[in-house]
């Protein structure tokens, strides 16, 4: 689910879809036991997919940092 602060529902759903695709393969990465949220920000709406990724890609290594045990 996508605020309806990043765009009508057209663009909600895009955001949505291409978030999708961007986690996907990265899922195979993560620790089995890890809940993780997405929130889209208002500026998902205008980023390209590549723009996201690296958005995400930082998120996901700042969160694993965290994480008991470091760096995975």
């Amino acid at each position: 689910m996508v605020s309806k602060a990043v765009g009508g529902s057209v663009v909600r759903h895009r955001v949505v879809r291409r978030l999708r695709e961007i986690v996907r393969p990265r899922l195979a990465g993560l620790p089995p036991d890890l809940a993780m949220v997405v929130r889209a920000l208002p500026p998902a709406a205008t980023a390209s997919s590549a723009e996201l990724a690296v958005v995400l890609d930082g998120a996901l290594s700042a969160a694993l940092r965290k994480l008991p045990g470091g760096v995975r």
